[in-house]
């Protein structure tokens, strides 16, 4: 017998002899296993447990696929701030070795094939091989290089750096006053997301490269006032080179003022290095056209792209190209689903890529057709299935895909992915000990009815040493987006494991305008935002709260950006259901918002436009926060980032200072530092403080 098996023994035993000695005590059993686990020092995780795991990047594949290259970072609150550095995995020993120490984080742009590992550091390009030594700076640029691509044949470098077009503030419109801090506008689009217009905008740069030399740096959009890579995150996957290395591709909205804040036509351009010369090679696709990414062979060019112009979370498709004869085949257009990335197959036959279906994120493929002029529909088969997320692929093996991976209960970690045996087979373990030391909370599915008849899944996360005897607090959790998906993703603040760690069962429904149940059933949320979607978040909890372990009296919804207004919705709707309310950056005053928020392609689209035309009088009255608020009774937790502009302040304090004036018990976390998210360690940790603390005191 183990010492595992011994220790319970003798607690039975021991129970076992007080229980005769006075049978009228009625023992909780679950404090066996209790009492077993803290012996072996497991515990239910904490916001600080949370904060100490690795957050693992992938970084590449060797071009031989005998090496992966992965970050790792960690996260000091002593510094508050993130430390990253690079691995080596060996893919037949599974042996790990650092590879980089160095303080800062390092990002690996490339591996070559006489294995020099080529990354970025400190704004700079630096090289070092896998097989070991100093790790050698290559360049010395003023201002450091950002999302850099090399050509083809290594000769020429591109990348972006933010160049000043437009004189809006007031320092550099009237240079004789230097100490003033002023903005001036025009135009629309003077902020986006956390940060006001400052007149710079990023731009493409092409120069020669001679082993770190950098010769004149050429910028491809000269004087226009044009993102490049696109604002707010756009990357290095903006930018390719033509497999001739005589061109490049990038991706930009070339939009400006009232069009820019109102349009989702990005494009992608070619650039021919020669000439000089521009062309827009997704002209006439009006909606988002972004990664542009050729075929291993060279003679394809494929890129996302969504039909509708203003729509942001439109069905994404993956567009076929043939650059010689410009023929065209949209590879996705027949199937009911949105791709979220995609990678070419080695052997240029097939093209793999990940989306969200039914409440998970997995692996499909595409046969892509020989002859373009074929028009039988590409086959698409999903070729990995089961309770997690494939949140990206690094890339491909002969026996199968290495891919990056999560589950509600586990950070990303990278796996192998076997062709023949459809299974995940971890090549990082880097938070196993971490996760070793927890409790182990429990995830399930759950289908129910619809208040229209239609089916509804939800995940159901459950506490540690679930006992279905026990009654349990309960949180309705809802997804923020609207249009985006809950599945078995994992989150560093909205941690449904720590929540559940806490004691609480949480359930977050797949409501209406979730990607992965059909287009339409992402399209529904569209002007309907206070509708079917909030009937799915009613109709949801009503089944749950059938359930015996269920306390009813203690259920609280929680959510943040649409969830949050989903909260704020709920607390004038719920009819008693709710007992707390916790909204993080959410609307309140639909009006008030369209006025503020900074994307308003995204107003137009789903709220059907704005609040002085009368077509769309339902969205700005019945599915307004503002005017429920008569009947808020319940206390309600509003946190509020003040770099917020997708959501900005005047939401959440318009709200707080309602439910202050109305007498309802109510608390406003105010983030000047944070944007539409909660980025710094210490905030992090007094968010996550206050969440808790606030559902202790009212539920």
């Amino acid at each position: 017998m183990n010492k595992l098996s011994m220790l319970a023994a003798g607690l039975l035993i021991s129970v076992t002899t007080v229980a005769q000695k006075k049978p009228e005590v009625e023992f909780d059993k679950s404090l066996i296993t209790t009492k077993v686990q803290e012996s072996f020092g497991k515990k239910n995780m904490t916001a600080m447990d949370l904060w100490e795991l690795g957050r693992v990047s992938a970084e590449g594949l060797s071009p031989d696929g005998k090496t992966l290259l992965y970050g790792v970072s960690y996260y000091s609150l002593k510094d508050n701030k993130s430390e990253k550095d690079l691995y080596a995995l060996a893919m037949d020993s599974k042996s790990v070795k650092q590879f980089t120490a160095e303080a800062g984080g390092e990002s690996v742009l490339k591996i070559e094939t006489n294995g020099d590992v080529i990354y970025s550091a400190k704004g700079q390009i630096w090289r070092k091989s896998l097989d070991g030594g100093a790790a050698v700076q290559l360049t010395d640029v003023e201002g450091g290089l950002e999302n850099v691509k090399f050509s083809p044949d290594g000769k020429y470098i591109l990348f972006s750096k933010s160049v000043l077009i437009k004189n809006y503030h007031s320092v550099d419109k009237y240079k004789d006053l230097p100490k003033s801090n002023i903005y001036i506008y025009d135009d629309l689009d003077y902020r986006h997301w956390d940060s006001f217009n400052d007149g710079r905008f990023n731009h493409p740069f092409i120069a020669s490269y001679t082993d770190g030399k950098i010769g004149e740096a050429l910028d491809i959009l000269k004087d226009e006032p044009y993102y490049s890579p696109t604002a707010p995150f756009g990357g290095a996957e903006d930018f390719a080179w033509s497999p001739d290395g005589q061109s490049v591709l990038y991706v930009c909205k070339k939009k400006f003022g009232k069009e820019y804040a109102t349009s989702t036509n990005t494009d992608i351009y070619r650039y021919d290095i020669a000439t000089g010369k521009t062309s827009n090679i997704s002209e006439g696709m009006l909606g988002y056209d972004t990664n542009p990414v050729f075929s291993p062979d060279g003679k394809r060019l494929s890129w996302l792209s969504m039909k509708t112009d203003g729509y942001e979370a439109d069905k994404n498709d993956i567009i076929l190209v043939d650059p010689v004869t410009s023929q065209k085949v949209n590879l996705t257009a027949h199937w009911d689903g949105t791709v979220n990335s995609f990678v070419w197959s080695k052997d240029n036959k097939k093209i793999y890529f990940v989306a969200p279906t039914k409440g998970t994120v997995q692996l499909f493929a595409i046969h892509v057709p020989a002859n373009l002029n074929v028009r039988s529909l590409p086959i698409i088969e999903q070729i990995s299935e089961g309770q997690f997320d494939v949140t990206g692929i690094v890339g491909e093996l002969k026996d199968g895909l290495v891919v990056t991976s999560t589950k509600m209960t586990q950070a990303t970690e990278i796996y192998h992915y076997g062709f023949k045996t459809k299974k995940l087979v971890p090549l990082t373990s880097v938070n196993d000990a971490h996760y070793a030391k927890l409790n182990e909370t429990k995830v399930e599915g759950r289908f129910t009815k619809a208040s229209d008849g239609q089916d509804l899944f939800s995940w159901v996360i459950y506490p540690p040493n679930f006992d279905p005897t026990k009654k349990y607090p309960t949180l309705l959790f809802c997804q923020g987006g609207p249009q985006s998906a809950t599945t078995q993703g994992y989150s560093f603040r909205w941690s449904f494991q720590l929540m559940a760690s806490q004691g609480y069962i949480v359930i977050l429904p797949n409501r209406r305008g979730m990607p992965g149940w059909g287009v339409k059933w992402n399209e529904d949320i569209s002007k309907d935002w206070g509708g079917q979607a909030i009937r799915d978040y009613l109709s949801a909890i009503d089944d749950f709260s059938k359930e015996s372990y269920v306390d009813k009296s203690r259920i609280g919804a929680i959510g943040a950006s649409y969830g949050g207004y989903s909260v704020f919705m709920l607390a004038g709707v719920h009819e008693g259901r709710f007992k707390s309310f916790i909204s993080h950056c959410g609307l309140f005053d639909m009006t008030s918002w369209y006025g503020t928020t900074e994307e308003l392609f995204f107003a137009n689209h789903d709220l059907g436009g704005a609040y002085w035309d009368k077509k769309n009088e339902k969205t700005y009255t019945d599915f307004n926060p503002i005017k429920h608020v008569d009947k808020w009774n319940t206390p309600i937790l509003i946190f509020q980032g003040g770099k917020d502009y997708r959501v900005p302040i005047g939401q959440g304090l318009e709200a707080f200072q309602a439910a202050q004036l109305k007498g309802v018990k109510s608390r406003l976390v105010y983030m000047p530092d944070e944007n539409h998210w909660v980025l710094s360690g210490h905030n992090a940790q007094v968010w996550q403080r206050e969440f808790f603390d606030w559902l202790k005191e009212t539920l």
